[in-house]
């Protein structure tokens, strides 16, 4: 659990005073820090003697699921443990083959977690990002200022909220059994190859895809 306490010591009045005033976007735990310090530096917040209830009521709920979880994740034996890829496979299949694969991964994951809504709202964004991500590469081209370094720099944010949004969100829990997730990643390579040695095999295709190469180059 976040040290809120320490965080809210250095932060100023009025940064203390929006955290109470806007309390229903603020975690519980963030909001009472904020209330504690308050009445620390001897200015509590008119609002104390209200929020202060629900909030600390909030907290302690989350406290008894957050230990209840907990225990119940120690007491279940390894065999037991749910299978699922691991983020560091998910990073690695995002970032060599494409984010809808790690997308896959890690809807893969929710499904076997029971987690259907969840999967809805994981290609709701992966889908916005590759319709703006299409106009970003637009304006790169036309601004002349696309690599290949940029363009897998574009897909990072994604990425990473695979990891540091999706999974601790809606997998929440880090005990589970790996799995293989260097099979369906060299499968996918593989029919990439395939599919590309196919492209290529034809005359015209290639020709066409050496076009657009050049156009491009001389763009730059």
């Amino acid at each position: 659990m976040e040290d809120y306490a320490a965080k809210m010591a250095l932060k100023t009045d009025a940064a203390l005073r929006e955290y109470v005033t806007g309390h229903a976007q603020y975690r519980e735990d963030a909001v009472l820090a904020a209330l504690d310090e308050l009445r620390r530096r001897g200015q509590p917040a008119p609002e104390d003697v209200e929020l202060r209830p629900p909030l600390e009521a909030a907290v302690r709920e989350q406290q008894a699921t957050a230990a209840a979880q907990a225990s119940a994740e120690a007491e279940v034996p390894d065999e037991d443990l749910p299978r699922l890829y691991s983020p560091a496979g998910i990073v690695v299949v995002s970032a060599t083959l494409s984010v809808v694969a790690g997308a896959i991964l890690l809807a893969m994951n929710m499904y076997r977690l029971g987690r259907g809504n969840a999967i809805l709202r994981l290609f709701v964004v992966v889908a916005a990002y590759l319709v703006a991500r299409v106009f970003l590469v637009k304006w790169l081209l036309a601004q002349h200022f696309l690599s290949l370094s940029m363009a897998f720099l574009i897909d990072v944010p994604l990425i990473l909220s695979y990891i540091w949004w999706f999974w601790p969100r809606y997998i929440g829990t880090y005990k589970f059994q790996p799995r293989n997730w260097a099979l369906p990643l060299g499968g996918c390579l593989l029919l990439l190859m395939g599919l590309t040695y196919l492209v290529m095999s034809n005359p015209e295709t290639a020709k066409k895809m050496q076009q657009q190469l050049e156009q491009i180059q001389r763009s730059r």
